[in-house]
C-alpha cells in the first residue's frame, strides 16, 4: 500500500518537528492550514502550542468545522499537548471563547502539570508502543482528568492519565517529537493504514 498522507494543522506550535516524525515513520507528511489542504490527507496531526491561539486561528481559517466533521466521520487524529485539549470533548477551565474539535469522551485540565520552567522529560510505558518507555516531554502539559467508558488509557505518568485513545482518535500530554524517538509516530501512522484498508473494501 502507498504511503498514507497525514496533514499537521500548521496555525501555531511545532509544526516542523511533527513533519519531521511523520515522514520517518513513512508517512507522506503535509503542512495543513486550510480546508481544501484538509480534505486531502488521511489523517491529522494537532501540534502543541498555545491551544487557545489554536483555537481561535482554526475558527479564522474556517478549519474548525471541517476538523470537527473529518472526525467525527472517523478521520485518524492525533494531539500532542495542546492537541490533546484541542481533541477533548471538554475543558476543566477553558479559556474565553476557546473551542475544542472533539473526538474523545474526556476531561482535561490545562497545564496541569505546572509552568514553563516547570517543563520536564521522564520515562512513559505506552500501551501499544514496544521496545521499552517512550521519553516524555512535558512543557506546560496538560493531564485528563476523566474518561467515558470508550476511551483506553494507554500512559499515566505520577498518577496522572497522560495518553489516551478512543477510535481513531489518540492524545498524548508529552511531545513525542521532540526526542527523535518516532514510535509514537509509527503507532498514529499504523491507525492511518488501517483506517484506509477499511475504507478500501
Amino acid at each position: 500500500m502507498s504511503c498514507p498522507v497525514v496533514g499537521v494543522l500548521a496555525l501555531q506550535g511545532d509544526v516542523r518537528e511533527h513533519l519531521v516524525a511523520l515522514a520517518a515513520a513513512d508517512a507522506v507528511a503535509r503542512p495543513v492550514r486550510r480546508p481544501e489542504e484538509l480534505a486531502e490527507v488521511d489523517g491529522l496531526v494537532v501540534p502543541g502550542g498555545e491551544s487557545t491561539t489554536i483555537s481561535k486561528l482554526a475558527v479564522l481559517f474556517g478549519l474548525m468545522e471541517p476538523l470537527r466533521a473529518r472526525v467525527r466521520a472517523g478521520m485518524p487524529v492525533y494531539g500532542t499537548c495542546a492537541g490533546m485539549i484541542m481533541l477533548a470533548d471538554k475543558i476543566l477551565d477553558p479559556r474565553s471563547g476557546q473551542e475544542t474539535v472533539g473526538g474523545i469522551d474526556m476531561i482535561v485540565r490545562r497545564n496541569a502539570f505546572g509552568r514553563q520552567n516547570e517543563s520536564f522529560e521522564a520515562a512513559v510505558e505506552v500501551t501499544g508502543v514496544a521496545g521499552g518507555p517512550v521519553e516524555g516531554v512535558f512543557i506546560r502539559a496538560p493531564w485528563v482528568e476523566s474518561v467515558g467508558a470508550a476511551v483506553e488509557v494507554l500512559a499515566t505518568y505520577d498518577g496522572h492519565v497522560v495518553a489516551v485513545r478512543q477510535g481513531n482518535a489518540l492524545a498524548t500530554s508529552f511531545h513525542p517529537e521532540l526526542t527523535g524517538d518516532h514510535r509514537m509516530h509509527a503507532l498514529f501512522v499504523d491507525m492511518v493504514r488501517e483506517e484506509r484498508a477499511v475504507e478500501s473494501l
